[in-house]
């Protein structure tokens, strides 16, 4: 459902950024900006006001912002996705994007996470402890490589917000026919145990 929701949001990012015209640069992407409605259907608030803040990086709060944004006029359609990242990163791990009460090491989401998201045995150990092992591990180490490409340090590394969007279409859909394959092979079984008793 987490990453169903993701896919949503980021067609309302993509949106933003490649289908207005002119494009609009949200420069406040964070977690507390995401709203949901009853039906779980995400919601982007604080659209476009962020460019009334003298200092974003004050307004977008500590953790959000791409490296490259060290003043308002820096900001960008790839700052947006590097704060999708982080964002993403959140709900991975649980953790906040700053947290002053980790290890020094630990502190920055970002920095802590990222060299461990192609590593699929610590990815495992720095997964949200909530989720309880109820997710496929390929589906996790996918999500992994496109927060991995979000929260790049160069911005022209970073994919265009549609990118993004197409490769979380592709996730959830993969974990939809993996479910039903899974489903129907738990039937079969099921179908199997009962012709032996009859």
């Amino acid at each position: 459902k987490a990453i169903v929701l993701f896919s949503d949001l980021d067609r309302i990012s993509k949106y933003l950024h490649e289908v207005c015209s002119p494009s609009s640069v949200h420069k406040n992407i964070k977690s507390s900006n995401i709203l949901l409605d009853i039906e779980l259907n995400p919601h982007l608030s604080d659209c476009g006001l962020a460019i009334f803040h003298e200092r974003t990086s004050q307004n977008l709060g500590v953790g959000y912002n791409a490296p490259e944004c060290t003043k308002p006029s820096a900001y960008s359609l790839k700052s947006d996705v590097y704060s999708f990242g982080v964002v993403m990163l959140e709900l991975l791990t649980g953790r906040k994007p700053f947290d002053g009460s980790k290890p020094k090491t630990e502190q920055s989401l970002v920095r802590w996470a990222t060299p461990q998201l192609h590593d699929i045995d610590a990815l495992s150990k720095m997964v949200d402890p909530s989720l309880r092992g109820l997710y496929p591990p390929k589906s996790l180490s996918r999500f992994a490589d496109v927060i991995a490409l979000c929260v790049q340090s160069e911005p022209e590394f970073r994919p265009p917000m549609s990118e993004v969007v197409q490769a979380l279409v592709r996730l959830v859909q993969r974990s939809n026919m993996n479910m039903r394959d899974d489903l129907s092979a738990s039937r079969r079984a099921d179908d199997s145990d009962q012709s032996d008793y009859c």
